[in-house]
This record gives structure tokens, sequence and C-alpha cells, in this order.
């Protein structure tokens, strides 16, 4: 497996982010969320380690988790090489990779797996099942498209498979407890901005400290385009102010 480590200095001991780019499970690559890496890496003072993961349709669901849990358990045990602190690393990604993000945050709790101190979900795919409001209300001129979702899900999984299991579908987790503190970044046009917000409750609901920053008129994928929208420079500046305490206030 591939990845692209970004660096903001040689100091020691750095906090680390494992970053998951979206797309769709079918799309996206690391050049294509090298802008929203590259602004976490400098903001937060982190090293972030962007993963290559596996694309459908040649490689269906489950790859990309099973790559995406592989890839931050690797980069757990192996922190003390790359120059990271073992105790501060994080799980974040857009979209698709906001899903994976928050699959790997359940799966580390339940398999006890190296301890993620926070997750950083951007517009993150969270019920699979796509019945929410949102979907109907912003589903059509609003670049992501319910015809589209239904593409890259299609794409995704095969004939069979069970969308509502949470490995699928994060929301449908039994128990949110213990998982890590979390930043949830919602668009007003977003079809997803329902499934956000419900992700945020049950978060919350459970104790797990979870912050919630909504960008009204902003669409799905609009953090990938910092040089022609300013509110997606404010957006990663958000993020990376988010990552940068919560790696603080663990040193």
């Amino acid at each position: 497996m591939r990845a692209l480590v970004y660096r903001p200095s040689n100091q020691p001991r750095l906090p680390v982010l494992v970053y998951f780019h979206g797309g769709g499970y079918t799309i996206g690559s690391l050049q294509s969320h090298d802008c929203v890496c590259r602004g976490l890496c400098v903001e937060a003072e982190c090293i972030v380690i962007s993963v290559d993961y596996r694309l459908a349709p040649e490689y269906k669901y489950p790859a990309a988790i099973n790559d995406a849990w592989a890839a931050t358990q690797w980069v757990a045990a192996h922190a003390d090489a790359i120059g990271g602190d073992p105790g501060r690393i994080a799980a974040g990604g857009d979209s698709a990779g906001g899903n994976l993000t928050a699959v790997v945050a359940q799966q580390t709790k339940k398999e006890g797996g190296s301890p993620l101190i926070f997750q950083l979900l951007i517009y993150p795919g969270t019920e699979m099942s796509c019945s929410f409001e949102s979907h109907e209300t912003f589903g059509e001129g609003y670049r992501l498209t319910k015809e589209l979702i239904a593409w890259f899900y299609n794409h995704y999984f095969a004939p069979g498979d069970d969308i509502s299991h949470w490995r699928a579908s994060p929301l449908n987790a039994q128990d949110f407890s213990g998982l890590p503190p979390a930043f949830v970044l919602s668009a007003g046009y977003d079809p997803l901005q329902d499934e956000n917000k419900a992700y945020v409750d049950k978060l919350a609901l459970a104790g797990v400290p979870v912050k919630h920053s909504h960008y009204e008129g902003m669409i799905h994928g609009f953090i990938t385009m910092p040089g022609a929208i300013d509110k997606a420079k404010e957006a990663i500046s958000e993020c990376a102010l988010e990552l940068k305490n919560a790696f603080t206030a663990r040193v």
C-alpha cells in the first residue's frame, strides 16, 4: 500500500494524522487531496500520512476499510520510525474517507488496536441507505447528486452486502461510548448533512466530546477547492486548529 508522508519540520516525536481521501470509494487519489493534506500538516504542525487505499470497482467493500485499518495500525506500530509520537495519533478523512475514519475508530475500540486520540470527520458518509431527508432536498443540482451517490455505492458494494452493518454504516453501531473525541464538518448544500448531524448526536449522547461546524452555502467536496473558495481555506484552517488543540492537550 502506498502513502504520501507530509512533515512540517524535522522536529522529533511530532503528532500524526492518518488521512483517507474522499471520492466515493471509486475515485480520488493522493494527488486530489494534496492541498488538504499540506494545509493540515503546516497549520496543525503534524505529520500527515495520506493513504492510497484500494478503490472499487476492482476492489469492493470491505477492501478500503481493511486498508484503512491496516494503515492506521502500521502507523501506530512504526510512529517512532517516522519521527512521530505513538501517543498522539489521529485519523481523519473527507466523504468516503470520513466514513473510513469513523469505521476505523469503531474497530479500534472493538478490537483493541492502538488507540486514536482524535477523529476528524469531514462531511462523512455514515449511513448507506440514503434515507435522510437531505438526500431528497439536496440530491439534485449540488454536485453530489442522488444518482452519483447510487453509482458510487453500486460500484463499492456487491449484491448481498449488508450495507446496514456498522463497517459500512458506522451510524448503526450499537455503542458509541469510549470513541475518541471528534470534530465533524458538514456543508449546507450536501445531501449527506443530515447523516452528519445524526452522527454528531450519537457521539454526544454517548458522552464523546464532539464539535460540529456547519458551512452554510457550501457543497459536498468544497474543502478540496481552496484555490477558488475562501470558505475552503477557512475550513482547512478550522480542521487544523481542532487537530492542533487535540494534539497539544496530550503533550
